[in-house]
Order: C-alpha cells, then sequence, then structure tokens
C-alpha cells in the first residue's frame, strides 16, 4: 500500500530531504562543495563535494560518524534554524575559507572543522556551545560566538580568545538581532576583513526590546520562555558595531539609522548599509577600518519604502559599485551611478560578483518565472535555459551552477557547466511526490493578477461542478505563483480532494515592479483581499467548472490572516476559512516587518488593518490554528481573535497546537493538519 500524501509530505519535510543546497565553488572551478541529505526522508544533512572534472560526488562529512545528539541544541542554534526556517539537522549551514580547502560548521553546539581535500574532520575545544563559526579568509583561523562573547580561535596552535565579551546578560557580539534575521534576510553578526587580521563584529543590546514570555500550557510545570520581542512601535535593540582587530583593538564604527541592513568587506573597503526606522532613507557608507569614520556614497529614497535587496553592496574588479535600486518603474541593477538593466526587468537578489561578472536572479514579463541572469562587459546574457521556471545559482573561476525548477520537472534540478560546457548533474534525493500535477498559470481579473488554477487529476471540464479553494499567501515580500512543480503540490493534494484550487499574487508581492509592491502602503486588507476576489471571479471566467457558492479559503500566516480576513469582510464570496497561525493585531507583529507597510502604530493606520473590528461580521465556519510555542506570530494573535469572537457571540473553532512552532516542523502535526482541514472544510461547505 502507497504512503498517503500528507504522511509523505510531513515525512519528507515538505520534500525539501534530499536536494542539494548551499553551494560554495573552489576560486578554480575544480570543485562544487555543498550540504544534501543523503534519502529523500532522511532528516540528517551531511556535506559533499562535487568535482568538476570527472563529474563525480564525494561525501566529505557524515554526521553520524561522529557520534552527536542533535537533540541537545544550544537555544540561540535553534532560534537561528527557526528564523532560517530550517528544517533538517546535521550540518545545516557551513563557511569555508577563500580557497575553499577548509569548512567549519557545528553540530549541537560543537565546533568542527573538516580539511575538504582529505576529508578529515576534528572538533575543536570551546568554552561553551558554538553559533555561527566562520573561517577567516586565509582558512588559518575561525571565529564564533559563545555564550553571547565573540571568539577566535587559531586552527594550528588551537589558542582560543574572546576579543569581546557581553557586559550584560542582554548583550550579544557577532550575532544578529531578531528583525534582522527575521525580516531583513541577515542571518550573521559579523565579517572577516580580507586579511584576516580584523573582524566587524555587530553589538546587540535587547535591554530596550519589551520582554514577552511564550509558555506551554499543556505542561504548566514548565517556566515560560522569556523572549524580547520589539512589537511594532516599541524599542528595537540597540545594535552597534566595531572593528576587533586580532592585536586587541577596538575602532567603533558609528551610524545613525535604525536598522543594519547589511556589510561587506572585501579588497576595495568596507561597506556597510543602514535603513531609517521609518524604512523611508537606506545609507551605502564607506568605513575606514582603522578610524571608523565613515562616508556616505549614496542614499536612496522612497516616500512609501526602500526595498532590501540582498547580495548588495559588491564591488567589480575595478572597484565599481554593484548595488540594486528602484528607477524608472522597475528595479535595477546599478552598476556605479548607471542602470545595466531595462526597467521591465525586475531584479530579485544578486548572487556572485567575480571579477567583472555579476550573477543576479531577476523576472521579466511574468512574475511566477524567475531566470538567471549574467552582466558583463555592460551587457546582460541570459544564463539559465530558456523554459519557463524558477532558477537560481552560483559561479566562480568559470564554474556555473544552475539549479532550477519548471512545471515539467518533479523537483529541483542542479547542473554544472565549466566554460559554458556541461559537466553533469549534482543528484537530488527527494522523494517523488506522486500526484498528478494538474495546474494552468494565467492572469485573472482586472489587474492580469498571477493565478495559479489546480483541477482534481480524474477532472473531466465540464463533468461536474467544483466547490473552490483559494490557496494564498497574499502578503508582501513573499510569492505562492511560481512557474515551479513543487511550489503547488499541497495545493494539488486539495484539489484531489475534489476542489478546484486557485493560488492568486496580489498587490504587495514582487515581481512586478515597485509599485506594485507598494500599493499596499498603510492598508494591508483593502488591496489584498480586493485581488483574492479579483483573482477568483477571473479564475471563474476561465474555469466555467468552478462553483463560486462554495468557496473556502485557507492560509498560514499572513495566509492565515487573509483567510480569516476573507470570511469576516466578505461572506457574500467566501463561505469558510482556515486561518493558520494568523496576524490579528498588527500592533502584536514585529517593528521591521509592520511598520514598513502600515507605519508607526501612532500614525494610525493599524485599525483598518485588524481583524478584531470585524469580529460582529463572523457568520461563516472559521477554524484557527495555532502553535503555542510560535516566537514569530505568537499565539496571543488567535488567543485574543477567539476572545473577540466570543464576545460578539460569533460560534469558531480554535485548533492549539502544543509545542509547536511557527514551521510544525513535527511529522505527526504537519501530516494530520492537511487531514483536519480537509475534513473541516468539507463539512463547513456541506462536501459529502
Amino acid at each position: 500500500m502507497s504512503e498517503s500524501f500528507p504522511r509523505l509530505h510531513a515525512r519528507t519535510r515538505r520534500f525539501t530531504l534530499g536536494v542539494p543546497r548551499a553551494f560554495a565553488i573552489a576560486p578554480d572551478g575544480s570543485r562544487v562543495v555543498f550540504l544534501r541529505t543523503k534519502g529523500g526522508s532522511d532528516p540528517i544533512t551531511c556535506l559533499w563535494e562535487f568535482d568538476v572534472a570527472s563529474g563525480e560526488e564525494r561525501l566529505v562529512v557524515d554526521p553520524r560518524t561522529l557520534a552527536v545528539d542533535e537533540d541537545d541544541l544550544p537555544p540561540e542554534e535553534r532560534a537561528r534554524r527557526e528564523r532560517s526556517r530550517e528544517q533538517a539537522g546535521g550540518v545545516v549551514a557551513y563557511s569555508t575559507d577563500t580557497a575553499v580547502t577548509t569548512a567549519a560548521f557545528t553540530l549541537a553546539g560543537g565546533l568542527y572543522v573538516a580539511e575538504l581535500r582529505t576529508g578529515g574532520v576534528r572538533r575543536l575545544a570551546t568554552p561553551g556551545p558554538v553559533i555561527d563559526p566562520r573561517l577567516s579568509p586565509d582558512g588559518a583561523r575561525v571565529g564564533y560566538v559563545t555564550g553571547g562573547a565573540f571568539h577566535v580561535q587559531d586552527l594550528d596552535d588551537g589558542a582560543d580568545r574572546a576579543l569581546a565579551r557581553p557586559e550584560a546578560p542582554e548583550v550579544t557580539y557577532g550575532l544578529a538581532e531578531f528583525v534582522a534575521a527575521e525580516e531583513m534576510d541577515r542571518m550573521r553578526g559579523y565579517w572577516w576583513a580580507p586579511s584576516g587580521d580584523a573582524v566587524l563584529v555587530e553589538r546587540a543590546d535587547v535591554a530596550p526590546v519589551c520582554t514577552w514570555f511564550v509558555a506551554d500550557p499543556a505542561n504548566p510545570d514548565r517556566p515560560a520562555v522569556e523572549q524580547r520581542y520589539p512589537a511594532a512601535g516599541t524599542p528595537n535593540a540597540a545594535v552597534e558595531l566595531f572593528v576587533l582587530g586580532l592585536d586587541g583593538s577596538r575602532v567603533p564604527v558609528p551610524f545613525t539609522d535604525e536598522y543594519l541592513v547589511n556589510a561587506h568587506w572585501d579588497a576595495h573597503g568596507l561597506a556597510i548599509v543602514t535603513l531609517s526606522r521609518d524604512q523611508r532613507s537606506m545609507s551605502l557608507l564607506k568605513v575606514d577600518p582603522a578610524t571608523g569614520a565613515t562616508t556616505l556614497v549614496r542614499r536612496d529614497t522612497d516616500p512609501a519604502w526602500v526595498e532590501i535587496v540582498t547580495g548588495v553592496p559588491r564591488h567589480l574588479s575595478d572597484g565599481a559599485l554593484v548595488w540594486v535600486a528602484d528607477a524608472e518603474g522597475g528595479r535595477r541593477l546599478v552598476i556605479g551611478d548607471a542602470p545595466a538593466t531595462p526597467p521591465t526587468l525586475q531584479v530579485r537578489e544578486v548572487l556572485d560578483v567575480e571579477g567583472d561578472t555579476v550573477l543576479f536572479r531577476a523576472s521579466g514579463g511574468d512574475p511566477a518565472e524567475i531566470a538567471l541572469w549574467a552582466y558583463r562587459d555592460g551587457g546582460i546574457t541570459l544564463v539559465s535555459p530558456s523554459e519557463s521556471g524558477v532558477y537560481s545559482g552560483r559561479t566562480a573561476g568559470g564554474t556555473l551552477v544552475i539549479t532550477g525548477q519548471t512545471l515539467g520537472s518533479e523537483g529541483p534540478v542542479t547542473r554544472v557547466l565549466h566554460h559554458n560546457k556541461a559537466r553533469g548533474h549534482i543528484t537530488s534525493h527527494a522523494e517523488r511526490p506522486g500526484l498528478d500535477l494538474r495546474v494552468s498559470l494565467i492572469r485573472a481579473g482586472e489587474r492580469a493578477l498571477s493565478t495559479a488554477v489546480l483541477l482534481p487529476s480524474g477532472h473531466e471540464p465540464g463533468s461536474a461542478k467544483l466547490p473552490v479553494l483559494m490557496d494564498p499567501y497574499g502578503g508582501p515580500h513573499a510569492q505562492r505563483v511560481l512557474a515551479a512543480s513543487r511550489a503547488f503540490l499541497t495545493s494539488q493534494w486539495f484539489a484531489d480532494q475534489g476542489f478546484a484550487v486557485v493560488v492568486a499574487d496580489g498587490r504587495g508581492t514582487p515581481g512586478r515592479g515597485p509599485a506594485f509592491e507598494r500599493a499596499i502602503l498603510h492598508d494591508l486588507a483593502g488591496p489584498v483581499l480586493d485581488d483574492q476576489v479579483d483573482a477568483l471571479h477571473g479564475a471563474a471566467a476561465e474555469h466555467p467548472d468552478l462553483d463560486l457558492s462554495r468557496v473556502a479559503i485557507r492560509g498560514w500566516s499572513f495566509g492565515g490572516y487573509l483567510a480569516a480576513l476573507a470570511v469576516m469582510r466578505r461572506p457574500d464570496v467566501f463561505h469558510a476559512a482556515v486561518a493558520g497561525a494568523p496576524v490579528t493585531d498588527w500592533r502584536l507583529y514585529d517593528t521591521c516587518y509592520t511598520e514598513r507597510y502600515l507605519g508607526h502604530p501612532d500614525e494610525g493606520h493599524y485599525d483598518g488593518s485588524s481583524l478584531f473590528a470585524d469580529a460582529e461580521k463572523l457568520e461563516r465556519p472559521l477554524l484557527l490554528v495555532h502553535g503555542m510555542a510560535d516566537d514569530n506570530v505568537v499565539a496571543a494573535h488567535t488567543l485574543r481573535l477567539s476572545s473577540a469572537l466570543l464576545a460578539a457571540g460569533r460560534p469558531h473553532s480554535v485548533l492549539p497546537l502544543s509545542g509547536v512552532t511557527h514551521m510544525t516542523p513535527q511529522e505527526v502535526v504537519a501530516e494530520n493538519l492537511l487531514l483536519l482541514q480537509v475534513d473541516f472544510l468539507k463539512k463547513s461547505l456541506g462536501i459529502g
């Protein structure tokens, strides 16, 4: 008997296990280092190496041989994995020296170093559990954080020293603060100098941040976990920067903006990117490491907000600045002071800069497609396959690694090319979902919204009317509609339960240009909900089998907020909803995300996007689901909405998940959540 999709989906961590990732290429292009589990249901990540000339793979580090107890993770490492949405164990992250001959990583708080050529692995002695080890460019030393202190250890003689120790329990050196990791895609808190004799280190003091307590009601004997959470309108962590020399010197690097977005230190100097609290001004500053003095290189402003793009700043070999900025209606790659891409190409991310070549991701006319491009010699070239899909990659030494998915592929495919000649594939061990994907991508409604429609695998057009399930995320900075098969696996499974599933990306989502994204300024409810209704009607116009008298909606996180919003404000359209981990009151969500779109709470834009005022309007079935250990969207969101609904006399259902975080990584929980949602939706819509 074959395994059910919900069980397989849960066991494979949403089919992510077994997929190669986190590539590092040797400077001469001869080797590619990467992470991958040994199988599609194996949760232990190993470190591997691919030989470009022979096309052969070699296992470098298997954590099983090191006898490590993965259940004994330091709290800081658990938090880091939650921020990065890491679902596997083992070697989940690593760093290398510039030559890519040595790798450093942690296992259960222990610090390990692997010699990539020989496969030799040794554990280094440290005074405590280690977080985020990073090798110096020359490979002579490794930096790491333990107990909030930033340490450096020499690999030759084992000499270990703390370059900075916390002055108080609320202080850490070398770690990214909560909002940087959760909302700015910055997972690191220190940067080595190219010479390896100094480090730029972040000092974060969370003393000003509000203290929250995340309790486990199912285990009243356990104390609540204390958490510093910067809710909208409240103080953030106080972040400072210091250049710490291995000789013991300490040079402060002052900056005036609220947020440290990124830093980069290469042969052309040290630069930092900062962002104002209202996020309408972003500054690129050049830093003198000897004095800490900063010089403004450029300042980008916008009356709504300046978007953060990962991968910049960087420099070409001649020192020209590599940047991404909004201009003429597009998000454009900028070289020096001049845009290098047309406004019709929306740059998503800069991946690598080597010599005079910039590798980046961008979308053209269709936001569902993300292609891989290269800038060189003043022009841009498409380097990913011409087939519609979602692509990413890395490059060094003439070697190009391209990962990609299409609607026709069963999962990600990783190709290796050397000087434009194919050198083979890096194998994926991911499980096959066993679904017959029936998805069509359309541009629906008045705004030509990027929309996917999925039908049951056995459905014949015109044979029957199908109840509809809207399955959005819908919020800013994220997409659900992509030209990639694995973006729709869960949606197809829901379709196979008898639904026509509609997935739509409305205003606020990326890939269609800055104006489309900023249409949600000061209103996270109206435009987003209107676009779901618009996409639904547009999909029904193209697919007459959609039964608009039976429409449900489900979602998680922002999608959960949108699902609850839909049945409260538009019961004429939506007849049932499952809202997972919903943000119900934006005053309870973090500063960086919330204030970007709604401003400071004192500006008066929060009530219009809150769900509480709509509690008395609920007249449709609503299931609220929330992990009680969620430290991102805390359970108070659901509990307070439930109280408001009860006070308004509105029946609803609440499913609390004891010990579950925002990711719901537990297999049994992940499996049964799908089954329970289907059962609730069918009963609510009167489906037999």
